[in-house]
Protein backbone atom coordinates (compact mmCIF):
# COMPACT_ATOMS: atom_id res chain seq x y z
CA UNK A 1 0.00 0.00 0.00
CA UNK A 2 1.21 3.21 -1.03
CA UNK A 3 2.00 6.10 2.04
CA UNK A 4 -0.30 8.86 2.17
CA UNK A 5 1.00 11.91 0.54
CA UNK A 6 2.63 14.75 2.66
CA UNK A 7 0.32 17.88 2.66
CA UNK A 8 2.88 20.09 4.10
CA UNK A 9 5.82 18.95 1.59
CA UNK A 10 2.94 19.26 -1.04
CA UNK A 11 2.34 22.75 0.22
CA UNK A 12 6.00 23.41 0.48
CA UNK A 13 6.33 22.50 -2.91
CA UNK A 14 3.80 24.73 -4.64
CA UNK A 15 5.19 27.46 -2.30
CA UNK A 16 8.28 27.07 -3.76
CA UNK A 17 7.42 26.82 -6.83
CA UNK A 18 5.20 30.03 -6.85
CA UNK A 19 8.31 31.64 -5.23
CA UNK A 20 10.19 31.02 -7.86
CA UNK A 21 7.73 32.12 -10.53
CA UNK A 22 7.58 35.30 -9.09
CA UNK A 23 11.99 35.86 -8.47
CA UNK A 24 11.71 35.09 -12.66
CA UNK A 25 8.98 38.04 -13.37
CA UNK A 26 10.99 40.67 -10.97
CA UNK A 27 13.81 39.38 -12.73
CA UNK A 28 12.48 40.18 -16.33
CA UNK A 29 10.90 42.99 -14.74
CA UNK A 30 14.48 44.43 -13.54
CA UNK A 31 15.15 46.32 -16.63
CA UNK A 32 12.13 48.26 -17.62
CA UNK A 33 10.09 50.96 -16.13
CA UNK A 34 8.39 50.40 -12.49
CA UNK A 35 4.83 50.61 -14.07
CA UNK A 36 5.74 47.49 -16.35
CA UNK A 37 6.20 45.49 -13.46
CA UNK A 38 2.94 44.49 -13.05
CA UNK A 39 2.21 43.83 -16.01
CA UNK A 40 5.29 40.86 -16.61
CA UNK A 41 3.84 39.81 -13.41
CA UNK A 42 0.27 39.06 -14.42
CA UNK A 43 1.93 37.56 -17.97
CA UNK A 44 4.05 35.51 -16.27
CA UNK A 45 1.43 34.23 -13.34
CA UNK A 46 -0.94 33.85 -16.33
CA UNK A 47 1.65 31.47 -18.04
CA UNK A 48 2.68 29.77 -14.67
CA UNK A 49 -1.31 28.77 -14.66
CA UNK A 50 -1.75 27.65 -17.58
CA UNK A 51 1.56 25.09 -17.63
CA UNK A 52 0.86 24.41 -14.49
CA UNK A 53 -2.74 23.18 -15.61
CA UNK A 54 -0.92 21.22 -18.42
CA UNK A 55 0.58 18.60 -15.71
CA UNK A 56 -1.33 15.82 -17.62
CA UNK A 57 0.63 16.67 -20.77
CA UNK A 58 4.03 15.79 -18.89
CA UNK A 59 5.86 13.02 -19.34
CA UNK A 60 4.62 10.51 -16.64
CA UNK A 61 7.26 9.72 -13.02
CA UNK A 62 7.30 6.84 -11.38
CA UNK A 63 4.46 6.75 -8.31
CA UNK A 64 4.39 7.97 -5.44
CA UNK A 65 6.52 11.32 -7.50
CA UNK A 66 3.45 11.23 -10.23
CA UNK A 67 0.61 11.55 -7.73
CA UNK A 68 3.02 14.48 -5.53
CA UNK A 69 3.87 16.51 -9.29
CA UNK A 70 0.07 16.62 -9.60
CA UNK A 71 -1.14 17.50 -6.17
CA UNK A 72 1.61 20.55 -6.13
CA UNK A 73 0.99 21.60 -9.57
CA UNK A 74 -2.94 21.58 -9.17
CA UNK A 75 -2.38 23.28 -5.92
CA UNK A 76 0.07 26.08 -7.19
CA UNK A 77 -2.33 26.87 -10.79
CA UNK A 78 -5.32 27.21 -7.72
CA UNK A 79 -3.31 29.69 -5.91
CA UNK A 80 -1.76 31.51 -9.04
CA UNK A 81 -5.41 31.76 -10.59
CA UNK A 82 -7.25 32.84 -7.34
CA UNK A 83 -4.92 33.62 -4.27
CA UNK A 84 -3.17 36.39 -2.85
CA UNK A 85 -1.09 37.20 -6.42
CA UNK A 86 -4.04 37.01 -8.58
CA UNK A 87 -6.11 39.67 -6.18
CA UNK A 88 -3.01 42.18 -6.23
CA UNK A 89 -2.51 41.66 -10.02
CA UNK A 90 -6.65 41.33 -10.64
CA UNK A 91 -6.19 44.94 -12.99
CA UNK A 92 -3.92 43.31 -15.29
CA UNK A 93 -5.21 39.91 -15.49
CA UNK A 94 -8.30 41.28 -15.89
CA UNK A 95 -6.82 43.10 -18.98
CA UNK A 96 -5.14 39.96 -20.19
CA UNK A 97 -8.52 38.26 -20.10
CA UNK A 98 -10.02 40.61 -21.74
CA UNK A 99 -7.65 40.27 -25.02
CA UNK A 100 -8.42 36.28 -24.74
CA UNK A 101 -5.11 35.29 -23.51
CA UNK A 102 -6.73 32.06 -21.90
CA UNK A 103 -6.06 29.31 -24.17
CA UNK A 104 -6.97 26.03 -24.94
CA UNK A 105 -6.12 23.00 -23.21
CA UNK A 106 -4.40 22.01 -25.77
CA UNK A 107 -2.11 25.15 -25.76
CA UNK A 108 1.11 23.44 -24.97
CA UNK A 109 1.07 20.38 -27.82
CA UNK A 110 -0.69 22.90 -30.39
CA UNK A 111 1.65 25.11 -32.05
CA UNK A 112 -1.33 27.45 -33.16
CA UNK A 113 -2.32 27.85 -30.08
CA UNK A 114 0.72 28.69 -27.94
CA UNK A 115 1.61 30.84 -30.73
CA UNK A 116 -1.93 32.92 -30.01
CA UNK A 117 -1.10 33.02 -26.70
CA UNK A 118 2.71 34.50 -27.09
CA UNK A 119 1.33 37.21 -29.59
CA UNK A 120 -1.07 37.91 -27.31
CA UNK A 121 0.98 38.16 -24.21
CA UNK A 122 3.27 40.61 -26.02
CA UNK A 123 0.72 43.01 -27.80
CA UNK A 124 -0.29 43.01 -24.01
CA UNK A 125 2.90 44.48 -22.89
CA UNK A 126 3.01 46.73 -25.73
CA UNK A 127 -0.20 48.09 -24.83
CA UNK A 128 1.36 48.52 -21.24
CA UNK A 129 4.62 50.43 -22.31
CA UNK A 130 2.29 52.76 -24.56
CA UNK A 131 1.51 54.24 -20.87
CA UNK A 132 4.84 55.10 -20.16
CA UNK A 133 6.64 58.06 -20.61
CA UNK A 134 8.34 57.95 -24.03
CA UNK A 135 11.37 59.13 -22.25
CA UNK A 136 11.60 55.76 -19.96
CA UNK A 137 10.09 53.66 -22.49
CA UNK A 138 12.09 49.90 -23.44
CA UNK A 139 12.55 49.40 -27.30
CA UNK A 140 10.07 48.59 -29.92
CA UNK A 141 10.65 44.61 -29.43
CA UNK A 142 11.45 44.46 -25.70
CA UNK A 143 7.86 42.63 -25.29
CA UNK A 144 9.08 39.38 -27.89
CA UNK A 145 12.57 39.23 -25.28
CA UNK A 146 10.24 39.41 -22.00
CA UNK A 147 7.64 37.00 -23.41
CA UNK A 148 10.58 34.93 -24.66
CA UNK A 149 12.18 34.81 -21.79
CA UNK A 150 9.07 34.59 -19.20
CA UNK A 151 8.13 31.22 -21.40
CA UNK A 152 11.49 29.58 -20.64
CA UNK A 153 11.70 30.54 -17.36
CA UNK A 154 8.61 29.01 -16.32
CA UNK A 155 8.31 26.14 -18.20
CA UNK A 156 12.04 25.31 -16.50
CA UNK A 157 10.61 26.29 -12.79
CA UNK A 158 7.61 24.07 -13.78
CA UNK A 159 9.46 21.16 -15.44
CA UNK A 160 7.47 21.56 -18.55
CA UNK A 161 10.63 21.83 -21.07
CA UNK A 162 10.04 20.76 -25.11
CA UNK A 163 11.40 17.74 -25.33
CA UNK A 164 8.37 17.08 -22.40
CA UNK A 165 5.84 18.21 -25.19
CA UNK A 166 7.46 16.35 -27.89
CA UNK A 167 7.31 13.09 -26.36
CA UNK A 168 3.79 14.12 -25.21
CA UNK A 169 2.44 14.90 -28.86
CA UNK A 170 3.54 11.46 -30.16
CA UNK A 171 0.53 10.06 -27.85
CA UNK A 172 -1.69 12.72 -28.19
CA UNK A 173 -5.48 10.93 -29.11
CA UNK A 174 -3.56 7.81 -27.70
CA UNK A 175 -3.77 8.61 -24.28
CA UNK A 176 -0.44 8.48 -22.15
CA UNK A 177 2.17 5.69 -22.46
CA UNK A 178 1.37 2.67 -19.94
CA UNK A 179 3.55 3.55 -17.39
CA UNK A 180 5.85 0.17 -16.68
CA UNK A 181 5.26 -1.70 -13.33
CA UNK A 182 7.47 -1.64 -10.68
CA UNK A 183 9.71 -4.51 -10.49
CA UNK A 184 10.70 -4.64 -6.77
Amino acid sequence: MAEPMDKAKIHAAADEKIAAILRAAASWASEVPKELTPPIRAVCVRLAEMVADQRHYLAPLPEPMESERTAMLTLAAERLRSGPIAKELKEQLDALAEMELRATGSWSLVAGAQAEWVQTAIDYLQRQRDHVPLETRPDEYWAEDVVAGIIASVKGIIGADDLHSRIEAQYAGKGRPPVPPDND
